[in-house]
């Protein structure tokens, strides 16, 4: 599997836009099994269902005031926020049959993402905790190491599978959590919508020190028990998966 990292962004909505192109080179075949590593910038990624919500529009508001860009994705859930502190990676891979296997999909990359985070130092599981954001059966909770009850939502994962291709995204949270508690606690109030504000924080704030660096190379290193890995420049996956925006 190659591997590559996306040093700069393209912006919020070209970053979300270019997992979907990395999905269709792999469905017409240029494009083999490969992972994209990035950084975002601040980013509110709503899910279909919050925008249909009365309150949809007062949550972006607040979204932009707090320097966050309002998105809605493809897929579903509800809202979850991002930044330079958090790490994105995108994999894809053709498969003929990708509809099958697609929940398993979920749980066996959810135990690989908690092994790389236990790598890096953290107590990592998979499974919802109890009033998390953007809840999800598979998402990958950390506990902090002496105090088991308090627990916090590291990692959100979603999966979009088309015929011949899968895409399964992940959001590992490593810094800087208060930016995103505030847009989230801004962005459900407005949505009405009831969670627990303690649920989100940062790798950090369970291992103090850790930094996204740090993490990565855990999670890559998981990755390796999975497929052989090799990293590629960017330039060599950006010229089977086009930039949203670019010239043709």
């Amino acid at each position: 599997m190659d591997w590559t990292r996306q040093e700069s962004s393209f912006g919020a909505r070209e970053d979300l836009l270019y997992g979907l192109a990395m999905l269709d080179a792999a469905k017409k075949g240029r494009l083999g099994p490969a992972l994209r590593l990035y950084r975002p910038v601040p980013t509110v990624a709503f899910g279909q269902r919050d925008a249909h919500l009365p309150g949809f529009d007062e949550a972006a508001a607040r979204c932009r005031a707090l320097g966050f860009e309002p998105l809605v994705r493809k897929a579903g859930g509800r809202a979850a926020a991002y930044h330079q502190g958090c790490l994105v990676l995108d994999h894809v891979e053709p498969e003929r049959d990708a509809i099958v296997g697609a929940k398993s999909r979920f749980s066996r990359f959810g135990e690989l993402l908690a092994k790389g985070l236990r790598d890096a130092g953290l107590v990592a599981r998979v499974g919802e905790i109890p009033g998390e954001y953007c809840p999800g059966e598979f998402s990958i909770h950390g506990e902090h190491p002496e105090d088991a009850p308090v627990q916090i939502k590291l990692v959100g994962t979603a999966q979009r599978v088309v015929s011949g291709a899968w895409l399964f995204s992940s959001v590992v949270v490593v810094e800087n959590s208060a930016p995103l508690r505030e847009v989230l606690v801004q962005s459900y109030d407005a949505l009405g919508l009831d969670w627990d504000p303690r649920t989100a924080g940062a790798a950090e704030d369970l291992v103090p020190g850790l930094d996204v660096d740090r993490v990565e190379q855990a999670l890559l290193g998981a990755f390796g028990t999975y497929a052989k890995t090799r990293e590629i420049p960017f330039a060599d996956l950006a010229s089977v998966a086009e930039i949203p925006g670019s010239a043709p």
